[in-house]
């Protein structure tokens, strides 16, 4: 069984107030909370922040379920990379006696999976995932590229924990885009500036700082420390609850990663690059109610223009 995390006081104080306060609704397993309508609001304002701030570059939107064919992610290498963090989804097979024994077995809550196999998806673990095989299908990208707004979409990471910033299920807004390196590049730079902007205009004390992805095992911290240095990963980050502060937004360069998994290739034939960027809805609200406190009616004037008054 996977090891729970454990909050600090902090943290656990908070997220017993969020539960109180019906922002957080509780469901008995960590990491994994219903929404209020107050929280609900909150998210889905500051995404409409994102939608006017992505506007200038002319996104194509897309959306996707929060489900992935599952050769889409074996092809992706995200079980090489993130095995720890992956969801399957397993349905029943067998017969009636089977399910009967199954059903016994649910009800005494033993393990019931043995009737259980493995179906054709999994979980999304990244709302960018299911992009780059749609463009890629599409052909040669036009130059100089194109941006792609996979919206605020839901997203799965098994880390079970009990710092309600650290969920196993939450929403990901997330922006591609995919062209030529010199452009995508400066395109995660801008949004890098842009986002840490973004941030700042709604009270919050955010800084900007290089990043490495929770890669698995002794080989991924070779990966780690080579995406450090190469500046590929950039994070912004805000103090909740705890004694360090937590990654809200993540801005990331793939150089070939993806374009070389699924044949992204420009119009002249050369291979295209990739960039994304996330917005972690949830944390993000947690931010602002730690910030402003939780009642958002008495939030500062000019955080409340941006959020309700646009």
């Amino acid at each position: 069984m996977t090891e729970v995390r454990r909050a600090t006081a902090d943290q656990a104080a908070f997220r017993d107030e969020l539960i109180a306060r019906g922002l957080f609704l509780e469901s008995g397993v960590p990491g994994l909370y219903g929404r209020g309508a107050t929280f609900e609001d909150i998210r889905t304002r500051f995404d409409g922040l994102i939608t006017n701030a992505a506007a200038v570059d002319e996104p194509e939107a897309m959306r996707f379920p929060p489900l992935l064919p599952r050769k889409q992610l074996e092809a992706s290498g995200y079980l090489h990379s993130f095995p720890h963090l992956a969801g399957s989804v397993f349905a029943f097979e067998g017969s009636e006696e089977d399910a009967l024994e199954q059903e016994e077995r649910a009800s005494r809550h033993e393990d019931w999976s043995a009737h259980q196999r493995m179906t054709e998806l999994c979980l999304v673990p990244a709302a960018c995932y299911p992009v780059y095989p749609v463009v890629a299908a599409r052909g040669p990208l036009p130059a100089p590229g194109i941006v792609v707004d996979a919206g605020g979409a839901w997203v799965f990471r098994h880390e079970p924990s009990e710092d309600p910033a650290r969920l196993q299920m939450f929403h990901q807004r997330e922006i591609v885009c995919l062209g030529a390196p010199d452009s995508v590049l400066a395109w995660r730079d801008r949004w890098s500036e842009r986002g840490l902007a973004l941030l700042r205009g709604l009270g919050l004390d955010a800084a900007r700082d290089r990043a490495a992805d929770p890669f698995f095992g002794r080989g991924g911290r070779m990966l780690a420390a080579n995406q450090r240095k190469q500046e590929l990963k950039f994070e912004l980050l805000v103090q909740i609850a705890g004694d360090e502060p937590t990654a809200v937004t993540s801005f990331n360069y793939h150089q070939e990663h993806f374009a070389g998994k699924y044949g992204l290739k420009l119009a002249d034939g050369d291979t295209a690059h990739t960039a994304c960027l996330g917005f972690g809805q949830e944390r993000i609200v947690l931010a602002l109610l730690r910030t402003h406190g939780l009642d958002p009616a008495s939030w500062p004037d000019e955080v409340r223009r941006q959020l309700w008054d646009r």
